[in-house]
């Protein structure tokens, strides 16, 4: 009888979880319930699965809207229904199309339709009329009721309780983006639309009682059943024991080219995971994601197979990822195993340039309609909420602004503010808005609307409207094909060094790569500056204090720098232990037996599922949800609060003292969200070691193509200065020389136009193929009339220095650029009021340029100075005391250092205080760090881009020397000559 309930999954209108629908209806004793949520299908895998482990028949449906117009609601009477109802959905939500005035005749789907629809002559055999509670009353004017055996009780179940409704009109105004006191009723549930009990009903009905037993008939109508079985594409070839076959045969040729010297180790590791592999029924999954790295290996794609996946000797062999588990002791079962509670998935890293070329293969390769990409729930967090909520309110942004920055000074102040807050409380955590996974595709075996209702985001791509653990909870496997910047410098890279300097330099040599002394001097140096992942400041001393130079440290330091360990306060003590090795006591005998790899410490995921498993005695599968927890994979507090509760009566158990147990517990919990696991780190170790070979050998078109992927860690004027430490001659965009992405000839770097503020992209793409198909400008003139360049565009291009070929000064150009656009448009008027001459008679006057002036120019222009620095800049001479290659000579002492700002980074200290952690640039282009104490930040803050003097003293940790700040002040620039 309970055919119309809408959780919160009806976004921005339903309040009630799907815990609290199911908690109800247990409580009444149901035995069956239908979610029909309001165009969508999200919560429909966590309802059916619930219902299904409380022993309540779950009944799915969708409630069609047009806008806020209720059209008609579908229920499905088993699964080919729901898969009716979701292709039904699909075809015109993916199209944008409303929905039809009339339902489709589906045989097992039933429609109801509005009480107004009691008024039709006929209807359709899956059509029935719902009477809602407020529309019983009108029953009585009929004298013979039409379509009785079609009437059905369906008020439809919003609230638990009346108190939630007020809650549901703020989420109607934050929908509408209008005032809480312009919302529409119309665009509200009834205040009655609450969840009564069985008997409450029954009283409702009590003179129309075929109501409830006509809804009651057709419930027992409907069913809808997930199992937990595996619903990817089940064969690859067809037949299961040809795809078993192709697998052994590709990881068999595999292995003899990734090995020069295959033992028989390598062979029983090989086989066992074969075996497991197709125990598991997972070697389509395998092949699947093999076809998918042949395509983009064919197209000349990079990619790089990180996460678990790393830890199968299988997936090594087919090349889906570049780590060797056996060289770093890599157990496969962290992979696969019948007890892992989740499902395994494969996580693909792909250029931002080739992603989309990939997605578009595997939607081609295996059908639209068995393909789609992962969708993911975004919720309401506090400040989302509180700006929502507030703009319903009608407050100003500067008021809404310092609501949300400092909330304890309007708590208790005003009953409009504790309202908001109030409010802002119970949302917290509500879906908000469907979005897209970062990179998750699922490959089903049968129409992926046979479990959800799709959505089109931008990306243009079919897209499940429940999340990554709806999927999981169904037994999908989703393949992760992700993006990063990383691998496209890593690419370029290799094809600017062919451009500039004929070599070809073979990048998936791992092996010769990793012990490359070249690249592991830069690394022990910290020289990693436009290298993936560690080329950050923390990752820079990270490396210098553990005086990093081969690939199992880099590892180690890959997963340290994570949060969690330094959280933990472990990060610096892995580092005293690195380097005394015998000057540490373990906390416990387990973390020797265990963690001697790593000194006693939990670095990786896997260390503390083996600390789990070992020392407080949890099985494998409370530990998988502890490591899923830990990577932020696992959304029930309840589970892993239970499995806390176990940990420590576990440890207690086993007799260890409280002090040991909670130090355990500390080291494990500040994991939470951060950690890696060790194939995580050995993959993104892989790449790092890529981009410090490139370095190494080939800096200037390594750093060129770091500058053309617009994703480091830095901002684009610290790669042209790395660039120029290298011994490059940096130019700026030039017409004849430049294209839209910056270039090099030899240790010459043009500055590509894309970097010219408000500069048409167009355009730049128009004068590089003018000039490629019929030469090199000559003169002004020349350029304008062969480009049909505007005016504004020209004056754009003479400031940024663009057309400094002509060998004319920017004041010259841009005299004779104004002279012959007003020629050009005078040759368009039929009539001229004056006879103008043409520019080259024309006699102009004396002009002079400052290096200043461009220096502005391109501030202005570029974002940063190019034939200035900033310290060249500077109106005082003073350059510091020191410069940054003498500070670990003179730890201890206190200096005045002067430098331009890089980057900041925030943390809040144990007080709760803000301090910050620094680096800048010395006058000679080399990085030093400072530390601010929230004391003297206080007093001496940053005060935006720019150079400062810098007064400090030089402390040391580990070889690694930093400015304790003691006093700040921005230095100013000289005026602005163009403003004089």
């Amino acid at each position: 009888m309970y055919l119309s309930v809408r959780s919160y999954y009806s976004l921005r209108y339903g309040v009630i979880s799907i815990n609290n629908l199911i908690n109800k209806a247990k409580e009444y004793g149901l035995s069956a319930l239908a979610i029909t949520d309001i165009n969508n299908t999200t919560g429909i895998v966590d309802f059916v699965l619930e219902c299904q482990n409380n022993n309540i028949k779950p009944i799915g449906g969708i409630e069609f809207r047009n806008w806020d117009k209720w059209m008609y609601t579908g229920l499905a009477k088993n699964n080919e229904g729901f898969h009716q109802l979701n292709n039904f959905f699909s075809k015109y939500h993916l199209n944008y199309y409303d929905f039809p005035e009339e339902p489709p005749e589906f045989d097992n789907v039933i429609f109801i339709l509005p009480f107004t629809a009691i008024h039709k002559e006929q209807l359709k055999e899956n059509e029935y009329v719902g009477v809602r509670l407020n529309e019983i009353s009108k029953l009585y004017s009929f004298q013979s009721i039409p379509f009785r055996e079609k009437l059905l009780y369906v008020n439809s179940v919003n609230f638990i309780n009346a108190s939630e409704w007020d809650l549901h009109r703020h989420l109607r105004a934050i929908d509408h983006n209008v005032l809480l006191s312009h919302v529409k009723e119309s665009w509200l549930a009834s205040q009655d639309e609450l969840f009564y009990n069985p008997e409450e009903l029954k009283e409702f009905c009590n003179h129309f009682p075929f109501l409830l037993e006509n809804a009651d008939r057709i419930a027992r109508q409907c069913h809808l059943h997930f199992d937990m079985s595996v619903k990817n594409k089940s064969t690859y070839t067809g037949n299961r024991a040809k795809d078993s076959a192709l697998l052994r045969k590709l990881t068999f040729n595999g292995m003899k080219e990734r090995y020069r010297t295959v033992t028989t180790t390598i062979k029983n590791r090989i086989k066992k995971e074969l075996y497991i592999i197709d125990e598991m029924g997972l070697s389509a999954y395998f092949l699947v994601t093999r076809d998918v790295i042949s395509y983009s290996m064919q197209q000349g794609f990079y990619h790089i197979g990180r996460g678990s996946g790393a830890n199968s000797m299988v997936a090594y062999c087919l090349y889906i990822t570049d780590v060797d588990p056996l060289e770093l002791n890599l157990y496969f079962e962290r992979f696969i195993n019948p007890k892992r509670s989740s499902p395994p998935d494969f996580d693909i890293d792909y250029s931002w340039k080739d992603r989309d070329y990939v997605l578009d293969y595997i939607f081609q390769q295996f059908g639209y309609g068995n393909t789609a990409l992962l969708g993911t729930i975004s919720t309401f967090k506090e400040k989302s909420i509180i700006r929502e909520l507030a703009k319903t309110y009608g407050l100003p942004k500067k008021e809404i602004d310092a609501l949300i920055e400092r909330p304890e000074e309007y708590i208790n102040k005003d009953v409009l503010y504790d309202q908001i807050f109030q409010v802002s409380n119970k949302l917290v955590g509500f879906p908000n808005l469907r979005s897209i996974h970062a990179g998750g595709v699922l490959i089903s075996d049968r129409p992926v609307t046979y479990y959800s209702a799709l959505d089109l985001p931008p990306k243009g791509y079919p897209t499940t409207q429940w999340d990554m653990y709806a999927a999981e909870r169904i037994g999908f496997e989703k393949l992760d094909i992700l993006s990063q910047r990383g691998i496209g410098h890593i690419k370029e890279s290799v094809e600017i060094i062919r451009e500039n300097t004929g070599e070809d330099v073979d990048i998936f040599d791992i092996q010769s790569i990793k012990t490359d002394s070249k690249a592991k001097n830069l690394l022990r140096k910290g020289e990693t500056t436009g290298c993936f992942y560690i080329e950050s400041p923390a990752m820079r001393g990270l490396l210098k204090k553990l005086r990093c130079d081969d690939y199992l440290t880099l590892v180690a330091a890959s997963s340290i720098i994570r949060p969690g360990v330094a959280k933990s306060g472990m990060m610096r003590e892995y580092i005293r232990r690195f380097h005394h090795p015998g000057d540490f006591e373990y906390i416990h005998p387990v973390m020797r037996e265990q963690l001697k790899e790593t000194y006693g410490i939990m670095v990786y995921q896997e260390d503390v599922l083996k600390i789990c498993h070992h020392f407080a005695g949890l099985d494998l599968a409370d530990a998988d949800i502890l490591r899923r927890a830990m990577s932020g994979k696992f959304r029930s507090k309840r589970e892993f609060k239970r499995i806390e509760e176990k940990f420590f009566s576990n440890c207690r158990h086993y007799g260890y003292s409280e002090k040991i147990i909670h130090e355990v517990w500390r080291q494990i919990e500040s994991f939470a969200g951060y950690s890696f696991s060790k194939a995580h780190s050995a993959s993104y170790a892989v790449e790092s070691f890529q981009s410090l070979y490139l370095k190494a050998h080939f800096p200037l078109e390594f750093m060129t193509a770091v500058i053309n992927n617009f994703g480091g860690y830095y901002r684009t004027f610290v790669y042209i200065n790395e660039a120029q430490r290298y011994g490059a001659s940096i130019f700026l965009p030039c017409v004849n020389n430049s294209y839209y992405l910056t270039n090099i000839y030899g240790k010459e770097i043009y500055l590509g136009f894309v970097h010219i503020k408000d500069f048409e992209n167009q355009l730049s793409m128009r004068i590089v193929d003018e000039r490629i198909q019929n030469g090199k400008y000559k003169g002004l003139e020349d350029f304008v009339s062969r480009t049909n360049i505007g005016k504004e565009q020209s004056i754009i291009l003479i400031r940024a220095g663009c057309l400094r070929f002509t060998g004319k000064i920017k004041a010259e150009l841009l005299w004779k650029v104004h002279m012959l656009f007003l020629k050009k448009n005078n040759k368009t008027k039929e009539y001229k009021l004056f006879n103008i001459s043409s520019a080259k008679d024309d006699k102009l006057p004396e002009f002079s340029q400052m290096p200043l002036e461009d220096a502005y120019d391109e501030i202005e222009l570029l974002g940063f100075p190019v034939t200035l620095s900033l310290f060249d800049m500077l109106k005082t001479t003073f350059r510091g005391e020191m410069n940054a290659s003498e500070m670990t000579d003179n730890v201890g002492k206190t200096f005045r250092m002067v430098g331009q700002l890089v980057t900041i980074k925030y943390v809040r200290t144990s007080r709760k205080e803000i301090m910050n952690f620094a680096t800048f640039l010395d006058t000679k282009g080399e990085f030093f760090d400072t530390v601010h104490f929230p004391k003297v930040l206080k007093q001496y803050s940053f005060r935006g881009a720019g150079v400062y003097l810098i007064l400090g003293k030089i402390v040391e940790e580990f070889g690694f020397a930093s400015l304790e700040v003691e006093k700040m002040a921005k230095l100013s620039l000289k005026p602005d000559p163009r403003r004089e």
